[in-house]
C-alpha cells in the first residue's frame, strides 16, 4: 500500500487497506433487487473480511438500456443487476441498510462506456467502481480504442469531481486480467501501470491494481512484486492496492480440483501481501454460482489465506520488472496524454495482446506454457521486449492453443481421484485446499 494516510480516502479503499487481512470479493449480481439484497446480506454475515459487489447484467453493460429494461419489465432473470433499468432510487433503496464505512460496495459492469454507468452509481451512493480505457475495450468490446479512451477520459473526471462523503471515488484497473489467460506476466503488469497512470492523470486518487492467477504460482508470485515495485515507484500521491483473481480462464470440473485452484489463489495473494482476492466458485465451469456457493468460496479462500504468511518481496524481481518496465517506458513517450500514448502504442504494435481478435490489436504476439508451467512469449511482434523471447519462435497449432486453454482445468482436476484426467499435470501438496470452515 502507498505510503497516503486512509483518512479521506473513501470508505472502499481505506476499508480494504485498513483490514489487516486478505479482503475476499465475490463477483455476485443478480436482476431481482431482493435478491442482490440477500446476497449482500450474506457477504456481509458471512464470518470472513469482505465486501460487497454488485455486478452488472450484460445487456447493461454492452449498452442495450432498452433490452434491459423490457427483461426488467417482463420479470426476466439476467446474468447481473440492470442498475439504469431499476434505477438510482431503487438502488440506493437496496443498498440503505449497509453502513459503507464498514462494509463498502462495488459496482462491477465490464463496459467500454461507463459514463452513464457511473452517473447513476454516484446517484445510487456506490464510490467504488473497476475497469480501464483498454481492459475493459479489446476484451469485451469492438469499440474503436480510440473512443473508448475518450469515453473513459470523461468516466474518470466524472469519478474525480465526486465531493461526497465517501470520496474520493475509488476506481480499480482490470490490465492486470487481459483475457483472464495466456498473457504473460511483463504486459499484464505494465497494462496496470499504464492504466492507473491514466486515471491518475485524469483526477482519480484511490486506485486498485489487478493481477489474475495464471499457471505458475512463483512466476505469478514475481509478476505480484514486480507490479509493487513499479507501483512504488510510479504512483506517489494517490493510494493505491493489489487484488489478486482467483484463474479466470477455463475451470476445473470437479469440485477438489475448484477448490484447490481457488486456496492456490487465497495462498498466491496472502504471500505476496496484496490486499484483495476476488474468488471462484464451484459451479464456475458449469453456471452462475448461487449465494450460498458464493459465500462458500470466500470462507474457503479466507482459510486459506489465514495460513499464509507474507513472504520476503525482492527488490529485483528478474525478467518480469524489467520487460514491464520497458513497456511502460516506452508507450509514455509517445505522448504527454496517457490516452492518446496508449492509442499510439496499439496502433504501432508497440502493446500487443496474444490472441485478442479486437481490430486495433495488432495480434503478432504469442504466449506458450512451458514444460513448468511458466507463461512465456513465444513472438513478441513489434513490442520492444524481443529480449525477453525466445531466440526461435514457437509454432502453436490450434490443438496446442486448446491444451494451454485447459491447463489448469486438467492440472486441478487430477487431484481428484474419480475424474477422467487423474493423471494429467503435476500438483503439489501446496495446492490442495484448506478444509472449509
Amino acid at each position: 500500500m502507498s505510503e497516503v494516510p486512509l483518512s479521506g480516502l473513501g470508505h472502499f479503499g481505506s476499508r480494504v487497506a485498513g483490514r489487516g487481512e486478505l479482503v475476499v470479493q465475490s463477483r455476485m449480481g443478480f436482476s431481482d433487487p431482493a435478491q442482490m439484497l440477500d446476497g449482500l446480506r450474506a457477504v456481509r454475515d458471512a464470518p470472513v473480511e469482505s465486501v460487497g459487489t454488485i455486478t452488472l447484467d450484460s445487456f447493461t453493460r454492452t449498452g442495450q438500456l432498452r433490452r434491459a429494461r423490457d427483461e426488467v419489465l417482463r420479470g426476466t432473470p439476467l446474468n447481473g443487476y440492470p442498475l439504469i433499468a431499476h434505477g438510482a432510487a431503487v438502488t440506493r433503496e437496496l443498498i440503505a441498510e449497509f453502513d459503507q464505512s464498514v462494509f463498502p460496495i462495488q459496482l462491477r459492469h465490464g463496459s467500454a462506456r461507463p459514463y452513464a454507468l457511473f452517473k447513476e452509481m454516484l446517484a445510487a451512493g456506490i464510490t467504488a467502481t473497476e475497469g480501464g480505457p483498454v481492459s475493459y475495450c479489446l476484451p469485451y468490446s469492438r469499440e474503436p480504442l480510440s473512443a473508448a479512451v475518450a469515453e473513459w477520459e470523461r468516466s474518470c473526471e466524472l469519478l474525480a469531481a465526486f465531493d461526497g462523503p465517501a470520496s474520493p471515488v475509488h476506481l480499480e484497473t482490470f490490465g492486470g486480467c487481459m483475457l483472464g489467460q495466456l498473457c504473460p506476466p511483463d504486459l499484464l503488469v505494465a497494462l496496470n501501470i499504464l492504466e492507473a497512470l491514466f486515471f491518475v492523470q485524469h483526477g482519480v486518487r484511490s486506485i486498485s491494481l489487478s493481477y489474475a492467477q495464471q499457471t505458475n504460482p512463483l512466476q505469478d508470485r514475481e509478476g505480484i512484486e514486480a507490479l509493487r515495485v513499479l507501483a512504488g515507484e510510479w504512483l506517489g500521491g494517490v493510494s493505491w492496492h493489489v487484488v489478486v483473481y482467483t484463474f479466470m480462464g477455463v475451470y476445473p470440473e470437479s469440485r477438489e480440483g475448484a477448490l484447490s485452484l481457488l486456496a492456490a489463489s487465497a495462498r498466491l495473494a496472502a504471500l505476496t501481501g496484496s490486499e484483495r482476492l476476488m474468488v471462484k466458485t464451484v459451479a464456475e465451469a458449469f453456471r452462475i454460482p448461487t449465494v450460498a456457493e458464493n459465500v462458500q468460496a470466500l470462507r474457503c479462500a479466507a482459510a486459506a489465506a489465514r495460513g499464509t504468511e507474507p513472504g520476503e518481496a525482492h527488490d529485483d524481481c528478474g525478467e518480469i520488472l524489467h520487460a514491464a518496465r520497458t513497456l511502460v517506458n516506452t508507450v509514455l513517450e509517445q505522448h504527454s496524454s496517457i490516452g492518446a500514448a496508449l492509442v499510439a502504442a496499439f496502433r504501432r504494435g508497440l502493446l500487443d495482446v496474444p490472441y485478442c481478435l479486437h481490430p486495433d490489436n495488432a495480434n503478432q504476439s504469442r504466449a506458450i506454457i512451458d514444460s513448468a508451467g511458466r507463461l512465456q512469449w513465444a513472438s513478441t511482434g513489434a513490442m520492444p521486449i524481443a529480449a525477453y523471447a525466445p531466440a526461435h519462435e514457437a509454432r502453436i497449432s490450434a490443438a496446442d492453443l486448446l491444451s494451454m486453454l485447459g491447463y489448469n482445468r486438467a492440472r486441478f482436476d487430477s487431484l481428484d481421484p474419480g475424474h477422467p484426467d487423474r493423471t494429467v499435470g503435476a500438483t503439489t501438496s501446496s495446492e490442495r485446499p484448506t478444509p472449509c470452515p
